[in-house]
Parts: C-alpha cells; structure tokens; sequence
C-alpha cells in the first residue's frame, strides 16, 4: 500500500457497511468478513495467511496466546462425555486445561507410547494430543505413524510444533490433523509478544474461528500480529543461528563430568535422533540436562552463578534463558512426569556459543565441584 515495505497496521475495532445487506452477509461469514476486531482484522489476517502457507495448511487463526489457542483447539472437537488421549509429555498448561475440562464430562488419558494408546483408547475417544520433540524431556515419536494411528481409528490428531517452528517441521504434511504454536517462541523471536495460532483444513478451522475464537475472546491484537509477520521475516536466519548455538552448548555439556544425561534430538546420542533426521530438516535451541545431583541447592546455586543465562519461564527470544522444574513445580507433579531434581532447561539465545559454554562451565564447575 503506497510503497511502504511494512504492512499497515489496522488498529480500528470495527468496520462500517454501505448497506444493511451487506452487513448482514459479512456478520454470516465473519471468520473471513471484516466486521468487528474480535472476529478478524486485516493485520491479523495476513498474518494467518502467511502461517497457513509455512506450516503448508490451508488456513490459520491466530489468538491472543498459545494457551487460547490450545484451549479453543481442544475445546471445538470435544462434547461432554467425550476422552483425550495424551501421547507423552505436553506442556504443563495443556495438561491443565484438560483437567479443567473434567468439571464438563471431558475426560483424559496420558499414554507414553503408541501401545499405551492401543490399551487406553475408548469408544468415547475423540482427539489424540501430542508434541514432537516433548515437553522437557524433548523424546521424538514418529509422527506420520501417530497421525495414521489416530486416523484409522477416527480420532482428530492435534500437534504442538512450537518447538520446531514450521520452519524445522511441518506435522501437516505428515497426516496431522491439526497444529497449534505459541508464537510467543521462535516465531515472535524477541520476548516482546503474547500470541498462538492453530493451523489446518478449512473443515476444522471455519467452526473453530465462528464459535470458541468469538466466545472465549482470545483475539490477537494488530499489533502483536504485525510482530508476527516482522518475526516470520526474519525467523530462517534466526532458526539457523539458532540451531548451531544450541547444538555446540549441547554437545560441550553432553560431555561435561558434573552432567548427567543430555536431553536434545539433534545429538547423535539421543534416542530419537534418526526419527529426528527423518522427519525434521533441522533443531531448534530448547533443551534439558541433568544435573549430577539430587539437592534442589545444588540446582539452585547453579542457576544463581550464571551470568548469560538468565533465569526465567519462557524461550525462543535473542537472549538464553535457564529454568529448573525442580524449583518451581510440585513434587508429585514433577514425579508424574518423570522429571528428576536435577533437571535444567536451557533455552539457547543468540548470544556467542563460546560465551555461553564459559558461562556454563564456569557454573557447573563453582556449584557442583
């Protein structure tokens, strides 16, 4: 428009008609009609469109965080009385949600594997739920044989790709039904956005986008959308910084004497790595490691002597990022989910990887020496 190189920003909330007619066909079709800012928004729809065609879906909508676009997600394809399979770790919030959900009649099975699958689906089973690499642990599955599982059995097949971007990994064109992101992460790049987006068919979407996005009010802004589309310019170069970041701090850990065990699918170590390779044209920077410890002080003391690692929840920004579920999550919690006390998260940044591993080094070896 008149040249500019940046896409406008549309801040007005709503959008006036020329005739009643007219805005009667637009409220009809307001998952594709501009009408009101919590529907849809010129901003927020380019943004949609650029995401459908990365992720090779046919059509995206973008929320104001992951958690709504998660719970929007799940919420459009179960009624009460229905069950979720849960295939591996998720992240914490999802798992959240669909406790919530057991205050309707929404039930929900966690499975480790594809045979716990087969001894846990229900005749009342709906959505089968997974991430690939894992939450925490960062475990891969296999995920053209998930999705044809869930397929043949009738189930709607919902994946979390934030890990890998669309960039690394695209779960559509492997048989998944569905794909949700926080944008908050890779996509967003810059720890200065709030955002999700779900992604896939038209059949799935369209109901989605009329009903849950309207009534839970989890828009997007435009201008958390226009971050979007300015970190969507910018996120190959990134991921690719990323990635060989992540991998020399993971390989100089891995062999590192205070470490336990090296939890990221690009080693060649890691148990998933050849169904990474397979599936995935590449690794983002988020990982864990164990700690040769048992004592949350140990933990602790090795959080407070780094210094380029700062401590903190999310990831996917310029700078790295440190987090300890052994700190901040309950005991019964973490031992449902198989996490030990020495479990740290890293979220590599984009600062020098050399850098990074004195940083480490000098930290492991002050507090656990």
């Amino acid at each position: 428009m008149l040249g500019a190189v940046n896409p406008p920003v549309f801040e007005n909330s709503l959008f006036a008609f020329a005739t009643a007619e007219e805005l009667g066909e637009a409220v009809r079709n307001e998952d594709e009609r501009y009408v009101y800012w919590r529907g849809t928004n010129p901003t927020v729809d380019l943004a949609q469109r650029k995401l459908a065609a990365l992720e090779r879906g046919e059509r995206a909508k973008c929320f104001g965080s992951g958690m709504g676009a998660i719970s929007a997600t799940v919420s459009s394809l179960v009624s009460a009385g229905d069950h979720v399979l849960v295939l591996g770790a998720v992240y914490g919030p999802t798992t959240q949600f669909l406790r919530y959900l057991e205050k309707f009649g929404v039930t929900h099975t966690h499975v480790d594997d594809l045979g716990g699958c087969d001894s846990a689906i229900r005749s009342s089973t709906r959505l089968l739920y997974f991430e690939s690499p894992s939450y925490m642990a960062y475990a891969v599955v296999d995920i053209a044989e998930v999705a044809a599982w869930a397929r043949e059995r009738g189930l709607v097949s919902v994946m979390d790709n934030t890990w890998s971007t669309p960039i690394f990994q695209k779960p559509l064109t492997m048989g998944v039904d569905l794909v949700v992101h926080s944008l908050s992460k890779y996509v967003g790049g810059h720890s200065d956005l709030v955002g999700g987006v779900v992604v896939g068919p038209s059949r799935l979407i369209r109901p989605l986008a009329l009903t849950e996005y309207q009534l839970y009010g989890a828009a997007m802004s435009p201008h958390d959308a226009a971050k979007v589309i300015k970190g969507l310019r910018t996120l190959p170069v990134r991921m690719a910084a990323h990635q060989e970041r992540g991998l020399a701090v993971a390989a100089f850990l891995e062999g590192h004497p205070a470490v336990r065990a090296v939890h990221h699918p690009g080693l060649p170590s890691h148990p998933g790595h050849a169904t990474a390779l397979r599936q995935m044209s590449g690794f983002s920077s988020l990982f864990s490691l164990v700690l040769n410890t048992e004592s949350r002080q140990d933990v602790a003391s090795f959080l407070d002597k780094l210094r380029y690692f700062r401590i903190g929840v999310s990831w996917g920004g310029f700078e790295s990022l440190v987090n300890a579920p052994a700190l901040s999550t309950e005991e019964s919690v973490r031992a449902t989910m198989g996490i030990p006390v020495g479990l740290v998260r890293l979220s590599v940044g984009l600062e020098p990887a050399d850098e990074l591993i004195k940083d480490l080094d000098h930290a492991l070896e002050a507090s656990l020496a």
